[in-house]
Parts: C-alpha cells; structure tokens; sequence
C-alpha cells in the first residue's frame, strides 16, 4: 500500500504518522497500516546496522566542519518510519532549545540534517510472527552553539 491511501480520521495509535501529501513521498511504501511497531519493541534495541555509533561515524564523515551559521544551541528531532524493505519516509521535524523550548534553527542547518538521514541505508529489517513489518525510529542531534555534538537515542 502506497503511503497516500493511509489518509484517516483518527490514528490507530498515538504516535503514528499519518501521511501528508504536502511533504510525504506518495510512493514510499507502507506494508502493514494498520499494525505500527517502535524501534524499541524489538530485542536488539537501536535499529541499524552498526547502531548509533555507525551513525555518528557517518555524520561525521559526511558533515566533519557544518556548523550552523546561528550558532543554536538545543535539539532537533526527526522521527520517521522505516517500512518492510528497510526503507524510509514520512519524517517529522522538532526542534527546541536546551530548556526543550520550541525554536526553528536555519532552514539550511535542518535541511542537512534531513537530508543526511534520508541517506542513511543500513536500517534493519524487522518482522513480527514471521512477516516483515514497519516501525517508527527517531534520531535526535544535540546541538551546541551551532555543531552536531552527539546523535541519540
């Protein structure tokens, strides 16, 4: 099922994303719709290949000296959900201050930082009773004046 068919009134549960056509991609592919699981519901904890250090390798990588032009200090969140290929999509943005205060960092600053995670390829697949299912993950890049300090959870 394409991700545009999941338009509803109400969620099957909170936290669900539920499909935007404003800023989703109408072709990712959702397998299970009505069945939604978290990265933490699985027993081998973080999701991808290598787990948070792999990430943090990567970013610092591909990004070694991006600093935002502000020089914000504080968090930004994207949770997103990772279907049954492995694949992602209908992420979600927060951001906040240090006191967990909604802020919006530069444009750009975000942008990257989406842009980075949309390239992440090493998500696992999961399965529940034997069939492959999808789940919702999140990553959180502490920001201090302005540079990625850390990527949780």
């Amino acid at each position: 099922m394409n991700a545009q068919k999941l338009e509803n009134t109400y969620l099957n549960n909170v936290g669900d994303i539920q499909f935007d056509p404003k800023i989703d991609d109408p072709e990712f592919k959702i397998c299970n719709p009505d069945t939604s699981f978290q990265y933490y519901n699985f027993s081998k904890g973080f999701q991808y290949t290598g787990e948070k250090y792999q990430i943090q390798k990567e970013w610092n990588e591909k990004y070694p000296a991006i600093i935002s032009k502000l020089k914000e200090t504080g968090y930004i969140t994207v949770r997103f959900l990772v279907n049954c290929d492995g694949k992602t999509g209908l992420f979600r943005i927060q951001e906040m201050d240090k006191n967990y205060i909604k802020i919006s960092f530069s444009q750009d600053f975000v942008n990257t930082i989406l842009k980075f995670i949309k390239e992440l390829d090493g998500w696992v697949i999961n399965e529940y009773n034997g069939q492959k299912v999808d789940y919702f993950q999140y990553l959180t890049f502490k920001i201090e004046n302005g540079v990625v300090k850390e990527i949780l959870p």
